[in-house]
C-alpha cells in the first residue's frame, strides 16, 4: 500500500516509512502460518515495540513517542493492512496504557511507563463481563478494600491478550451501584488467584487469544488504584474513544489490503477475452470500494485531529468507528464478490478479510451503540 499522504512533519514521514517496511517485512511473511496455528506471534509484537510502535501517542517523558494522534492512526493503518490481529494488539495495548498514563501518579507513571510503553510488558484491558458489555455501568466484579489493598472478585470476558499480557487493567466495582462506583487497578500477570480460561473460538483473528478471566479473592496492593477511586467509568470510556479510533484506523488498513488485492486480481484474472477490471459491472465495485476506503480514512483522521487539537471528540470517534467498520464488512464482502469462487476459498486472503472484518463491528462498543452514541449526541 502507498497512499498519498500529508503528515504534519518530515520525522512522520520518516516514521511511516519505517513501519511500512517492519510490516513488510516482519508480518506479511508470517501471517499466514501464525493464522493457521491459532498461535499469537508475541515476539513479533515486541519486535514493535522495540521499534518504538507501541507507543507512538505517549510523552517522550516516559519513552513514548511523542506523536500526534494522527500520526499514531496512519502507521497502524499499515500494520493493519498486513496482519489486522497484530494492529489489534497495537490498538489494545495502548488501551492498556491509557489509565496510567492519563490519571496514574506520577509515581507510577514513572514506574511503571517505561516498561509498558517500551512493550517489554504487554498490556490488556479487562472490562466486558458475562453480563455486562457495553452496559459497563453495571459491572459486577468487586474489588474489597482491605489495609493496604484490594481484592479483586468476578470474571471478564472477551479480554484479548489473555494469558499472554503481562499486566491487566481491571475495572471493577469498589464503591455503590452506577457508574460511580467503578474503579481501574492495574494487575500483574500471575498475581493469585487469577484464572485464565479456554480461549474462545472465534469466526476470525485466529492468532489473537481471546478468553475470559476469573479473579478469585486477588490481592492488589492500594498503589496499584489508577487515578483515585470513582474515577474507573471515566477512564474506560476515554480509553474506548481513543480505541474507537484505533479500530477505524484497523478498518481502513483491512479494507485498503483487500481493495488492492481485489484490483491486482481483476487485472489478471481474463474472461471471454477481456481483463475483467474491463468489465463495468467489476470495474465500478471497485470503483465503489476505493472511495468508500478513503471516505473512511479522511473521517477518522478529521478525529483525529480534534483529539490533537484538545477539542471534544467522542461522537467524531463513535462516527468513525461506525463508518469505517460497517465500509470494511462491505469492502471485504465486495472483494470475495470479485474474486467470484476464488474468493471463498483459503487460497487468497479476502475470505480472512471478510471474516477479520465482523470482529470490527463488534469491538470497542458495538455499531449499534455507536448509532445510540451518535443520536444522543444529536438530540
Amino acid at each position: 500500500m502507498k497512499i498519498q499522504r500529508i503528515l504534519p512533519s518530515e520525522e512522520a514521514a520518516d516514521l511511516l516509512d519505517l513501519v511500512r517496511d517492519l510490516a513488510a517485512n516482519e508480518l506479511a511473511p508470517r501471517v499466514a502460518e501464525f493464522e493457521a496455528n491459532h498461535e499469537f506471534p508475541r515476539e513479533v509484537v515486541r519486535t514493535l515495540g522495540k521499534a518504538g510502535l507501541l507507543s507512538l501517542p505517549y510523552p517522550e517523558e516516559y519513552g513514548g513517542g511523542g506523536q500526534p494522534y494522527e500520526v499514531y492512526l496512519q502507521a497502524l493503518e499499515e500494520v493493519a493492512y498486513h496482519w489486522l490481529a497484530v494492529a489489534e494488539s497495537v490498538n489494545v495495548h495502548n488501551l492498556a496504557c491509557f489509565g496510567t498514563a492519563t490519571y496514574g501518579t506520577r509515581a507510577q507513571r514513572e514506574e511503571l511507563l517505561p516498561d509498558m510503553l517500551s512493550g517489554e510488558l504487554l498490556g490488556a484491558y479487562c472490562l466486558s463481563e458475562p453480563e455486562a458489555g457495553s452496559d459497563a455501568a453495571s459491572l459486577s466484579t468487586r474489588a474489597t478494600k482491605e489495609d493496604g489493598g484490594y481484592r479483586i472478585s468476578g470474571t471478564k470476558s472477551w479480554v484479548t491478550h489473555a494469558g499472554h499480557a503481562d499486566f491487566y487493567n481491571v475495572f471493577s466495582r469498589t464503591g455503590g451501584p452506577g457508574a460511580r462506583g467503578l474503579s481501574c487497578l492495574v494487575v500483574p500477570a500471575g498475581t493469585p488467584g487469577m484464572v485464565v480460561h479456554e480461549r474462545e473460538k472465534k469466526l476470525g483473528v485466529w492468532s489473537s487469544p481471546t478468553a475470559q478471566i476469573g479473579f478469585d479473592s486477588v490481592r492488589v496492593p492500594s498503589d496499584r488504584l489508577v487515578g483515585r477511586e470513582g474515577k474507573g467509568f471515566l477512564i474506560a470510556m476515554g480509553a474506548l474513544d481513543c480505541g474507537r479510533l484505533g479500530i477505524a484506523a484497523c478498518a481502513v488498513g483491512l479494507a485498503q489490503a483487500a481493495v488492492d488485492y481485489a484490483v491486482r486480481y481483476a487485472k489478471d484474472r481474463r474472461q471471454f477475452g477481456e481483463r475483467i477490471i474491463s468489465f463495468q459491472g467489476v470495474g465500478f465495485m471497485l470503483a465503489d470500494m476505493a472511495t468508500q476506503v478513503a471516505a473512511a480514512r479522511a473521517l477518522t483522521l478529521a478525529a483525529a485531529r480534534l483529539k490533537d487539537a484538545g477539542l471534544p471528540y467522542s461522537l467524531e470517534a463513535a462516527k468513525a468507528k461506525l463508518f469505517a467498520t460497517d465500509m470494511a464488512m462491505k469492502v471485504t464482502t465486495d472483494a470475495v464478490q470479485v474474486l467470484g469462487g476464488a474468493g471463498y476459498v483459503a487460497d487468497h486472503p479476502v475470505e480472512r478479510f471478510m471474516r477479520e472484518a465482523k470482529l470490527l463491528q463488534i469491538v470497542e462498543g458495538t455499531n449499534q451503540i455507536q448509532r445510540l452514541v451518535i443520536a444522543q449526541g444529536l438530540a
